[in-house]
């Protein structure tokens, strides 16, 4: 059939850049025995059907498919407080804040029952919960029942929980992620089946797909927006860059661990190459808004409430926080404004919870790491307030002078894992499930130039690895021992890291590790194999009961110490700072 004339058929594109000849980010090897190239990893053979052949349309939704099945596999397994009286855990918070957020007064939701779950995190998770209890609410009215419903352990309801996780997930994260890849590969030069196979690499990381369908949580959402943030920035929409990321903030407060990074670049670009201060001050007003924008229905609310009920708010005796007890003037009850001050500082309150002390449980950080040798409830809570500061301070400070001084697109992922990384060894009540804010911005290098080569593909490997062993205690608690192994040593194996394939570490792989660093990381992994054999066969003594927990939390501690160090150098090295020619001495 001839075609309509002035037509000119669409021509393919052409993926000269990922031929055999010209992939040179970490994808191919060179079999030594034949001289031919070959796979790297088993994740690059598995992906090598769609190299050049089948459209993006195709591979996109196939990986979003095999992704979504083992989050779901996942989800068939136990999850935080199953079963296990008084409070019943992560699960059990989550459908709480459903609870409140549908039946309770907007006036109530930061203080009802805080004893109970309390709601501790910002308005946006509140507004994610109520829409997701006025759903469930409307299949099953029980599940969400005010008071009735604690500690339901209805399979229907896991059901129910276990699909908004990823339903939630693959409405926010998933989208923003594959964005942010298609824009950062291509300001690194890097071609689309590539981008594909750090795609994988990152849906598929052990740490967050655990946490968040296994133990459960919503974290993607925090993590989904905080990429959002990032993406904007390659595209150079700074404005909602802003937008997204106090969204992330709004969502939950530990993407405070990206904010110095935020704010270094932000306001590097209004500065370098010239001062702009129109861009300064569109930023500043657009950051404001943005919170006011995040509160404005929760204040709303607050109105509703007043309005409809005087009686609400301060006059059914909620106490005042502490934060508004320090200030040097008194608010006066009968005033219009009190209800809207005490919300906004109750909610304040709750979000940051200084009280609970530097740390709750055991935590691959410093403070936990000290502790085990040095006990630090003998000093005062402000002190060690002061410390904490002061020592995250100490850590963010140098990453965000680089990307303040050098505010280039291509070093946005390295400084956010450099400041979260800081952050995570160095601040106040860090959880162990934190470490996934430095995982993500680093796992994402994988798809930038060289992402997939040894010298970077073995440390984000080992900082997965590590992060992911770290949660093994809590994970274990959460019968989630199996899911822990399969998807652990799958990543691994996908990935071609130990303990299941030493494709990373073989002599003479192109872009290769140093022998130092192969020792290292060897030894690393060695130690967390030789870990799970002594935890799973000897018993610890009657006076130390958590022996290899802590020995887990001191020895995650040094390994992320090491991860820190290698993003600050390597955002060091490409920023370019001490010269062009500077190269890594931990490649």
């Amino acid at each position: 059939m001839a075609s309509p004339q002035g037509y000119k058929p669409r021509r393919r594109r052409k993926i000269e850049e990922g031929s055999l000849a010209h992939v040179t980010h970490g994808t191919l090897d060179l079999d030594q025995s034949s001289q031919a190239r070959k796979p790297a990893f088993p994740l690059v053979a598995f992906l090598w059907p769609a190299k050049g052949v089948v459209s993006q349309w195709v591979t996109i939704p196939v990986i979003l498919m095999v992704v979504g099945l083992f989050r779901w596999t996942t989800g068939l397994w136990g999850y935080s407080g199953f079963d296990s009286p008084p409070m019943h855990g992560d699960f059990e918070a989550q459908r709480h804040w459903m609870e409140i957020t549908k039946h309770l007064p907007v006036s109530q939701w930061y203080f009802y029952d805080l004893g109970w779950w309390g709601l501790d995190y910002p308005p946006l998770t509140a507004y994610h919960s109520w829409l997701l209890g006025t759903v469930g609410s409307a299949i099953n009215p029980d599940w969400f029942a005010l008071f009735d419903s604690r500690a339901l352990d209805d399979p229907l309801l896991k059901i129910y929980m276990r699909a908004t996780v990823l339903a939630s997930e693959y409405l926010i994260y998933v989208p923003a992620l594959i964005i942010f890849l298609r824009r950062y590969s291509r300001v690194e030069r890097v071609n689309i089946w590539e981008g594909s196979i750090a795609l994988v690499a990152i849906l598929m990381q052990p740490a967050t797909l655990l946490i968040d369908h296994g133990h459960f949580q919503y974290n993607t959402v925090m993590l989904g927006l905080a990429v959002a943030s990032m993406s904007s920035m390659l595209a150079g929409r700074h404005l909602w860059s802003c937008v997204f990321f106090v969204g992330a903030l709004g969502f939950k407060q530990m993407a405070l661990f990206y904010a110095p990074s935020v704010f270094a670049y932000l306001l590097g670009v209004c500065v370098f190459p010239r001062i702009n201060i129109t861009r300064l001050l569109l930023i500043a007003i657009t950051t404001i808004a943005s919170f006011a924008l995040l509160y404005l229905p929760f204040l709303a609310g607050v109105a509703y409430d007043t309005y409809t009920n005087p009686s609400a708010g301060h006059l059914q005796g909620f106490p005042l926080p502490p934060l508004l007890e320090s200030l040097p003037i008194a608010l006066n009850p009968e005033s219009w404004y009190y209800p809207y001050v005490l919300e906004v500082g109750q909610s304040v309150h709750r979000i940051f919870p200084f009280a609970r002390g530097l740390f709750e449980d055991k935590v691959a950080n410093i403070w936990c790491t000290i502790h085990t040798f040095h006990k630090l409830h003998r000093y005062s809570g402000p002190l060690l307030q002061r410390a904490s500061l002061v020592a995250t301070l100490a850590s963010i400070a140098p990453p965000c002078l680089i990307i303040f001084l050098k505010p280039r697109k291509q070093l946005v992922p390295l400084a956010f894992a450099t400041t979260a990384w800081g952050f995570f060894l160095c601040s106040y009540q860090v959880h162990e499930k934190n470490v996934l804010l430095p995982l993500l911005p680093m796992t994402v290098l994988l798809s930038g130039h060289g992402g997939l080569l040894p010298s970077v593909r073995a440390w984000v490997g080992l900082a997965n690895m590590l992060g992911v062993w770290t949660m093994f205690p809590l994970l274990k608690r959460d019968d989630l021992r199996v899911p822990y192994f399969v998807i652990s040593l799958l990543w691994a194996y996908l990935l071609g890291l130990p303990p299941v394939s030493f494709s990373a570490y073989h002599e003479g792989t192109a872009g290769g590790l140093s022998l130092f660093t192969k020792i290292l990381h060897l030894n690393m992994y060695l130690v967390m194999v030789g870990w799970h054999v002594v935890e799973a066969f000897v018993a610890t003594p009657a006076d130390k009961p958590d022996l290899w927990v802590v020995a887990n939390a001191i020895i995650g501690c040094g390994g992320f110490g090491l991860c820190y160090h290698w993003c600050l150098w390597t955002l060091l090295s490409k920023s370019e700072l001490l010269g062009s020619k500077v190269k890594s001495k931990t490649q």
